[in-house]
């Protein structure tokens, strides 16, 4: 299967979701909160350093919950930046 190539901006927001995942994450491990979200530690690692910028809906909604985070909070603080 070929993947269309993402964009700048698609890029730009996993930059920043992975960001924002990261400081909320704080001093906790990687390897608790990949598993209280049901993940793969590695999957957590390539969002959180862009290398997976557009992960699944209930990835993200997973590690939300694990991090506790509110879904609209993610959405507003990903959005496309004002030009």
């Amino acid at each position: 299967m070929v993947r269309t190539p993402l964009t700048p901006e698609e890029r730009e927001r996993g930059e920043r979701l992975g960001s924002l995942l990261r400081a909320a994450r704080g001093d906790r491990s990687m390897v608790d909160v990949a598993a209280r979200a049901g993940l793969s530690p590695e999957t957590l690692r390539k969002i959180e350093t862009g290398r997976a910028p557009t992960p699944a809906f209930f990835t993200v909604a997973a590690l939300a919950d694990a991090l506790g985070l509110s879904m609209d909070e993610l959405i507003r603080r990903c959005a496309p930046l004002p030009a």
